[in-house]
């Protein structure tokens, strides 16, 4: 059986797309809460599982998190996890990050690291835990964690290319996507016609399926950096 070698695949998991418009289509619609579970694999076996959480904070404010908890091989043994969670304002029909927190326990490594968007003097903070990198922001701006399902929102909402403004550790960086094509997709949720959408800049090391119209986030995720690790969405639910 193939296992997770390192905890830095792991963390690895929620590494993915991003996106801005770039393609005219309906008027963009707010978010609606959710929670999805997915199954992680690697080399066809089940090594762990992620939860993700859309819920308000009212005030057109939300909180979207990921959490992944590794289940067995080396995952397990080394009692590896790794929490994200974003806090975003819903602004002129798309999702700008206020803030994000990520956390990477595992025996032998600890990692985190934490952005802070102030959107009064437009200046992004990250600090890994050895002082913060300072830099400017720009309007649009998310970052990784969201970038998910940020990229499911412009498909439901139409566009079939994506550019994402993503906070990084030292500066902006622009994510392209596009729809490559459709495939018929089967997971544990089901079996699904969805929309392939493939990295369309230097970064090619995933695809992710969607389909736009009932999900917001992928109903799967194959990923080649950080350990080639694919997600099967499990269930979707909204409360």
């Amino acid at each position: 059986m193939t296992t997770l070698t390192s905890p830095r695949k792991l963390a690895g998991l929620v590494l993915a797309l991003s996106t801005s418009a770039a393609f005219a289509a309906t008027a963009p619609s707010t978010p609606t809460p959710f929670t999805a579970t997915y199954q992680v694999l690697q080399g066809g076996e089940a090594i762990g599982e992620a939860t993700l959480h859309l819920t308000s904070s009212g005030d057109n404010h939300w909180e979207y998190s990921n959490q992944t908890q590794g289940t067995s091989g080396m995952a397990a043994a080394l009692g590896a996890s790794s929490n994200e969670t974003t806090h975003f304002r819903w602004n002129q029909g798309s999702a700008e990050t206020e803030s994000y927190d990520y956390r990477l326990n595992a025996a032998i490594k600890n990692k985190q690291r934490h952005i802070k968007v102030d959107w009064t003097t437009n200046q992004v903070s990250v600090d890994e835990g050895k002082g913060p990198t300072v830099y400017a922001s720009v309007p649009g701006l998310i970052d990784r964690n969201l970038a998910p399902f940020a990229v499911g929102l412009a498909l439901r909402d139409g566009k079939q290319a994506v550019t994402l403004p993503v906070a990084v550790r030292h500066n902006v960086e622009n994510q392209q996507f596009k729809v490559a094509g459709k495939d018929s997709v089967k997971v544990p949720a089901g079996q699904f016609q969805a929309v392939r959408v493939e990295r369309a800049d230097a970064d090619k090391s995933f695809n992710a399926w969607y389909v736009p119209q009932k999900y917001p986030v992928p109903v799967k995720l194959a990923q080649s950096d950080g350990g080639n690790l694919v997600l099967q969405l499990v269930s979707y639910r909204q409360p």
